[in-house]
């Protein structure tokens, strides 16, 4: 993927994982777009960095993601890459959560991220497939293919995401589209809520890692741990598995 000189559009992009990447798209000279929900967190981003463009969105939103795809292409149609970053995550127990909360509130993953980086990418890609260049790349998670017990929506949606980007990288080979699956795996952010995720990958090395991934020309790029998960076998699968459950299964309680 060439990373100078085009226009860019991050979900999520205030913040963790989307904001370490627009940094680096930034300082590459490209066009950065940047997008989230909250209004205060997209001018802390660009009082940093003055040249990134904001817009408030809600992707969990079919409305809100058709608004920004009318907005992106009338304000700035050289767009040419679109990085599905926006995503939530959080514990369900299987046997006590139905009783605490509603099934809005248990199923906040699957509009954020399951729905937001289908609908984006077949919004984009007719668009995209008309450019000399551009691509899409699909943030899914190292636990689409080992899956965290204690999160099993946020794994299911990333792992029905990843199943999705590779259908999707068959039906556009014929095209200028380059379809890139980023699979981090834990990384030190606030995914999930302040401090969940303090043992993780550190933000800078890790975007620093798939970057240089991204330079290379990976279609698939893990860091740290996910690289090896990518290509386990389905007993290493189920062992790893079973291993994070029993060390993070009180979380549940």
């Amino acid at each position: 993927m060439k990373l100078t000189g085009q226009t860019i559009l991050i979900t999520g992009g205030a913040s963790g994982i989307g904001w370490a990447f627009a940094q680096r798209f930034a300082e590459r000279g490209n066009t950065v777009i940047i997008c989230g929900r909250r209004e205060e967190a997209l001018q802390e981003a660009k009082a940093q960095i003055p040249e990134l463009i904001t817009r408030v969105a809600d992707v969990s939103l079919e409305s809100e993601r058709i608004e920004l795809f009318n907005w992106v292409m009338e304000n700035h149609p050289d767009v040419n890459v679109l990085v599905n970053n926006a995503g939530i995550q959080q514990p369900l127990h299987v046997l006590k959560s139905a009783e605490r909360s509603s099934w809005s509130e248990l199923s906040r993953e699957i509009p954020t991220n399951l729905d937001a980086p289908v609908h984006l990418s077949l919004l984009f890609a007719p668009y995209f497939a008309k450019k000399a260049s551009s691509a899409i790349l699909n943030v899914t998670s190292g636990l689409a293919f080992t899956p965290l017990a204690i999160a099993p929506l946020y794994s299911a949606t990333k792992a029905a995401l990843h199943s999705f980007t590779m259908s999707l990288r068959h039906q556009l080979s014929d095209t200028t589209v380059e379809v890139i699956e980023i699979a981090p795996p834990a990384v030190n952010t606030d995914l999930g809520g302040a401090g969940k995720h303090t043992q993780g990958e550190p933000l800078d090395a890790f975007a620093d890692g798939i970057f240089a991934g991204l330079e290379e020309g990976q279609e698939e790029i893990g860091y740290g741990t996910s690289s090896a998960r990518l290509r386990m076998s389905r007993d290493d699968i189920d062992t790893y598995t079973a291993q994070m459950y029993e060390a993070m299964k009180g979380q549940l309680e």
